[in-house]
């Protein structure tokens, strides 16, 4: 705290330290309502493509680390491929049985 002396250390005015709110920049990444139920509705009406198609045909035979390799090699990065897969698996368990 300053000491109201115009030299030192703790020179100048004292002032109240203000309290910020948080900056927009904290958001970023999180899920809006607006997007989820967009995304949801887009994969209703276009489907699946034709690698995940093919992901999910690896995954239904159990072969799990082809399906990461198979993606890795289509999206191009190992931590995106993790992504997809798990995306893909759950919408295995969620499709009924055919």
């Amino acid at each position: 705290m300053p000491a109201q002396i115009a030299v030192g250390l703790n020179r100048g005015h004292k002032v109240a330290k203000r309290t910020l709110g948080p900056r927009p920049v904290k958001r970023k990444g999180q899920k809006c309502k607006r997007s989820t139920v967009t995304r949801e509705i887009i994969r209703e009406v276009a489907g699946y493509a034709t690698y995940e198609k093919r992901m999910m045909e690896l995954l239904r035979n159990r072969l799990d680390k082809r399906a990461l390799r198979f993606a890795k090699k289509r999206i191009g990065s190992h931590t995106r491929a993790l992504r997809k897969r798990e995306e893909i698996q759950g919408a295995l368990r969620k499709k009924p049985k055919e």
